[in-house]
């Protein structure tokens, strides 16, 4: 999912930076929305990076937290199985 809202930020600023180049002139008004896009689509890019990093922490904690009572109980399987699953929907092997 996160490619695809890198691809998506990606386009839409090349498409916002094309219709600004239209007229001819490169003021510093275009300028200054360019560099305005660019950040906001590297912060996005970022912050989509780092939300995944947290979410594969928070999911091995929450394995070790099941693990802890020495008990795997159907529950535990069945918890830790969606965590797998939802791994590995947000990221394909």
């Amino acid at each position: 999912m996160d490619d695809v809202k890198k691809t998506y930020r990606e386009g839409e600023q090349n498409t916002k930076e094309a219709w600004r180049k239209a007229d001819g002139d490169d003021s510093l008004a275009d300028k200054v929305g360019n560099a305005g896009d660019e950040i906001r689509k590297d912060l996005g890019n970022t912050g989509d990076d780092l939300a995944g990093a947290s979410d594969k922490t928070y999911d091995n904690s929450k394995e070790a937290w099941r693990k802890a009572d020495g008990d795997e109980s159907l529950a535990d399987k069945v918890g830790n199985a969606g965590d797998d699953m939802r791994r590995d929907i947000n990221e394909p092997r």
